[in-house]
């Protein structure tokens, strides 16, 4: 098992900056994948952006966010982060944290109660 707890975010207006933390626990030496989503009522849950492997990792962003966000992790801490630059008013959504754990029986998916991230115009 996997828990997530997201921390951060708020209301800021366009072209400001906000960051938001996800703090990992449980038996996160499984997780093969950690990041962002986010998502607005009536839509479906999008890709912000994921970092593989427990180290240095591949980052994946969404096309909507490169340039202006950035993740990371502190391993030490066992939390991953999102800067997020430039913000606009479509990037205000409630934001997740999702792992993918790998076990014996496939991959695992978790995710975070959510945080909420407005952007004013």
């Amino acid at each position: 098992q996997v828990q997530l707890v997201e921390s951060g975010g708020g209301l800021v207006q366009a072209g400001g900056s906000l960051s938001v933390s996800c703090l990992a626990s449980g038996s996160i030496s499984s997780i093969n994948a950690i990041g962002w989503y986010r998502q607005v009522p009536g839509k479906q849950r999008e890709l912000v952006a994921t970092i593989a492997g427990p180290g240095r990792g591949t980052t994946n962003y969404s096309d909507s966010v490169k340039g202006r966000f950035t993740i990371s992790r502190d391993n030490a801490k066992n939390t991953v982060y999102l800067q997020m630059n430039s913000l606009k008013p479509e990037d205000t959504s409630v934001y997740y944290c999702y792992a993918r754990q790998l076990t014996l029986w496939g991959l695992r998916e978790y995710w975070g109660q959510g945080t909420q991230v407005s952007v004013s115009s």
